[in-house]
């Protein structure tokens, strides 16, 4: 479904996954708190994080039936680097800001632009 990003009754969030020792960005997706978007997430990740990686995660019940409960962890800092990029983002990226200039009015664009992002984030991360 495509929706205008300015109602501030449809709002989007960006669900990421995170490489812990490389800090890369191994699986995005947008989108409301749904089963539905979570499950975008898990499967916009490598087959090999799906079946091997150990997710740190927060107590959002979404995670319950996604993630593989002897391969999920909830505890503190353990979602620090996400929410350090979390930042990084909301930093970099101006169109993800209300009431800028540069903000973006469609998903399309929002899903573009934060695409290119982290395309450019990873790349300076494996150098």
């Amino acid at each position: 479904m495509w929706s205008f990003v300015h109602d501030k009754e449809l709002k989007t969030w960006i669900w990421l996954a995170i490489e812990r020792s490389t800090r890369q960005i191994v699986g995005f997706a947008t989108g409301d708190r749904s089963a539905y978007c979570g499950q975008m997430l898990w499967e916009s990740m490598p087959v090999i994080y799906q079946q091997n990686a150990i997710f740190y995660t927060d107590a959002w019940a979404v995670y319950d039936g996604l993630i593989p409960a002897d391969r999920r962890r909830q505890q503190p800092g353990g979602t620090a680097h996400i929410e350090r990029f979390n930042n990084t983002l909301r930093q970099r990226q101006p169109h993800l800001t209300r009431k800028t200039l540069s903000f973006a009015k469609s998903d399309d664009s929002h899903f573009a632009r934060t695409l290119n992002f982290i395309n450019h984030y990873n790349q300076t991360k494996s150098a």
